[in-house]
């Protein structure tokens, strides 16, 4: 799934994540490989509009946010791209509202919203070797979700065995405070759209598969985003 700096190696995850920044804890950074299987292409366009937010705008809608388990920390919006903050833009689809577009050639997130519009979040997707493409569905939903590195890591970076039993949720972890786990026909796809942390990762291409929103707008997708939503995602 990911691999973010922080969010590193979510590629075979399992609704799992990774190490952080504290003293005692792996390094995520260290975390950048894992291994995905690719699915079927389908293409589709989008239009966006001309005007963004500002950066005084980002910051309050990228400012602390209290939750049930740990607060989460504002986003340092400097760092971002201000072409990657949330905004509604025009989108020409065809698939329904509602429906998840991930287009990681433009490092794009997009819900369309069934107008001629969609909102629009900026994403960190995968990098060379571990991107792909198709349909999928949102089959579960997880908060603060727990993280076990898949064996292959494991086989890998042996420092990672330390959490083959689960990595608990918190803000060390990479999956973050909420997860789009991805099926197809019933099986769990090992990739996901989750909740990174680290603003400077937003249009990179630097995860095992799986793509990242800033904590505020995975929140946001989350909280509007079903169990059997539909997810498409272009090729890059």
């Amino acid at each position: 799934m990911i691999a973010d700096r922080r969010n590193a190696d979510l590629g075979k995850m399992d609704g799992d994540a990774l190490p952080g920044r504290r003293a005692g804890v792996l390094d995520r950074r260290t975390f950048l490989v894992g291994s995905m299987a690719g699915l079927g292409g389908l293409a589709l366009a989008g239009c966006a509009a001309q005007d963004g937010m500002s950066l005084a705008e980002a910051q309050k809608v990228y400012g602390p946010v209290p939750d049930k388990k740990f607060e989460i920390p504002a986003v340092d919006v400097t760092k971002v791209d201000r072409k990657y903050y949330r905004r509604t833009v025009r989108y020409e689809t065809e698939e329904a509202p509602g429906t998840i577009i991930v287009d990681p050639g433009h490092f794009y997130v997009y819900r369309v919203e069934g107008d001629g519009t969609a909102t629009r979040y900026g994403a960190n997707v995968g990098r060379d070797g571990f991107r792909w493409s198709g349909d999928a569905y949102v089959g579960r939903k997880s908060e603060w979700a727990t993280w076990t590195p898949p064996k292959e890591m494991i086989k890998r970076q042996p420092e990672a065995a330390k959490y083959a039993r689960g990595m608990p949720g918190g803000l060390d972890n990479p999956l973050g405070a909420r997860t789009l786990h991805l099926y197809q026909n019933g099986v769990y796809t090992l990739y996901t759209i989750y909740a990174t942390s680290d603003p400077e990762t937003i249009g990179s291409g630097i995860t095992s598969g799986c793509v990242g929103l800033l904590s505020q707008d995975m929140i946001d997708l989350y909280d509007r985003t079903p169990v059997k939503t539909k997810v498409v995602v272009l090729p890059a």
